[in-house]
C-alpha cells in the first residue's frame, strides 16, 4: 500500500548474508505486531539466510573423526537456538550465534561422540590434560610424565592417569577390525566369551564323587544311559532283565543321586546296601587236584589287585586246572578285568588249564569282548 513503510530481511547474497547484525534487526523490527504463523515464516527466512554462517563454522572443525554433515546438522541446531533466544538490546547477532553454534558443536563432541559413557568431570579433564600435554611437549622436547601433567594441572596423579586411560573410550576399536598383516582373523576373535560348563563344575565334582557311592550295576546303568547315549531297552539286553526293572533302576539311581547332592552326608543307598559299593570277596580253595578261585561282589580297581595275586598263586602251585567260579560277580570293571587277562597269560606260560565259569549275563558280555570268553554252564 501506498505511503506504508515495511522492514524486510535484506536479499542474500552469494556469500549468504553480509551483514547478519542487519538482518537479525529487520527480523526483529518484523515480527513486531505479527501473528504466531507469521512470525513462523519470518523466524524461517532468517534462519535460511544464516545457514551459510552456520555452514562456515561446522566446517571449522571437520577432520576430528566426525562426519561434516552431522556437524553442519548441529550447527543448524545451534542457529535455530540463537534466533529463537535472540534479543536485539543485548548486542550483535552474529557474535551470539557464534557463541552458540560453537558451544553446540563443542556439546556435541563433549556428550555425542564417546564410544562408552565417560563422566562429564573426566571428559573435561582429558581435555586439559590433551592442552597440557601439547603445552609440555612444546617446552620439554618430549612427552610429559604423569607427575608433570598432575603438577602442571594441579591435579592428583591418580586422576591424571584415570583420564589418560578413559581417553580411549573416545574411539574404542572395531571387534570387526583385522588382527594384522594378512591373517584374516579379526580382534574379535580374540576376546574370550564367558564359558556356561563353568558354573558346572561344582555340580560334575559333587556328582563324580557320588557315583562311586552306588552299586556297580546302577554306575554301570547310568554310564550307559547318559554317557553312552543307549535306550532303555539295550541296557536291558546287556544285563538280561526286563526294560522296566531298568527304567525303575535308574529312576532310583537319580533320587539318590538328586537327594545327596542337596545333603550335607549323603543318604543310605535305598535297598539297604552299604553306601560303598560291595567290596569284592574273593576266595581260594583246593578241590582235588584242581583250585576253585570264588569271587563274590563287585570286582574293581579296589579288588583287582587281590584278584590277580589270588589267581598267581592258585597257578604257581601247578594244579590240573584252575576254576575261577563268578557267579557272585555282580559286576567286573576295566581293573577287574585287567587281573583277570594277568591270570590267564600265567596260565599258559605255565600250562595250567584256566577256566572261568557261571557268570552272569552282564559279565559274560564284558569278558567277551576283552577276549576271556566263559565256559558255557
Amino acid at each position: 500500500m501506498f505511503g506504508q513503510t515495511t522492514t524486510s530481511t535484506p536479499p542474500p547474497t552469494e556469500r549468504g548474508l553480509e551483514d547478519l547484525d542487519a538482518a537479525a534487526l529487520a527480523y526483529a523490527a518484523r515480527i513486531q505486531g505479527l501473528p504466531p504463523e507469521r512470525r513462523q515464516e519470518a523466524r524461517d527466512d532468517l534462519v535460511r539466510f544464516a545457514l551459510p554462517f552456520a555452514g562456515r563454522l561446522a566446517r571449522r572443525y571437520r577432520g576430528r573423526g566426525e562426519p561434516l554433515e552431522d556437524l553442519e546438522q548441529v550447527a543448524r541446531l545451534g542457529l535455530v537456538n540463537a534466533v529463537d533466544r535472540y534479543d536485539p538490546e543485548r548486542g550483535s547477532f552474529t557474535a551470539y550465534a557464534a557463541i552458540t553454534i560453537v558451544g553446540e558443536i563443542k556439546r556435541h563432541f563433549r556428550d555425542r561422540t564417546w564410544g562408552v559413557h565417560v563422566p562429564r568431570r573426566l571428559r573435561d579433564l582429558i581435555l586439559e590434560v590433551g592442552q597440557a600435554t601439547a603445552a609440555l611437549t612444546s617446552e620439554l622436547s618430549r612427552a610429559p610424565s604423569v607427575a608433570e601433567l598432575a603438577e602442571r594441572l594441579e591435579t592428583p596423579e591418580e586422576e591424571i592417569l584415570a583420564a589418560l586411560e578413559s581417553a580411549a573410550g573416545y574411539s574404542p576399536a572395531s571387534l570387526n577390525a583385522p588382527v594384522g598383516g594378512e591373517s584374516s582373523a579379526e580382534f574379535g576373535d580374540l576376546v574370550g566369551e564367558s564359558d556356561n560348563a563353568l558354573e558346572s563344575v561344582d555340580d560334575r565334582v559333587t556328582v563324580s564323587g557320588l557315583l562311586h557311592r552306588l552299586p556297580w550295576r546302577e554306575r554301570r546303568i547310568l554310564a550307559m544311559r547318559f554317557y553312552g547315549n543307549q535306550t532303555q531297552a539295550e541296557i536291558a539286553a546287556r544285563f538280561g532283565i526286563s526294560q522296566m526293572h531298568v527304567s525303575r533302576l535308574l529312576s532310583r539311581a537319580l533320587t539318590w543321586l538328586r537327594q545327596a547332592m542337596l545333603a550335607d552326608t549323603p543318604p543310605p543307598w535305598q535297598n539297604g546296601v552299604a553306601e560303598e559299593p560291595a567290596k569284592p570277596r574273593i576266595s581260594v580253595r583246593q578241590n582235588g587236584d584242581r583250585v576253585v578261585v570264588e569271587v563274590g561282589g563287585d570286582v574293581d580297581r579296589d579288588g583287582a589287585d587281590q584278584l590277580r595275586r589270588a589267581m598267581l598263586e592258585a597257578v604257581t602251585g601247578q594244579p590240573s586246572e584252575v576254576v575261577v567260579d563268578l557267579v557272585g560277580a555282580g559286576g567286573v570293571d576295566a581293573g577287574g578285568i585287567a587281573a583277570l587277562v594277568a591270570g590267564r597269560d600265567a596260565a599258559a606260560r605255565t600250562g595250567v588249564p584256566l577256566r572261568l565259569t557261571r557268570v552272569q549275563p552282564a559279565v559274560r558280555r564284558s569278558l567277551t569282548a576283552a577276549g576271556l570268553a566263559p565256559a558255557r554252564d
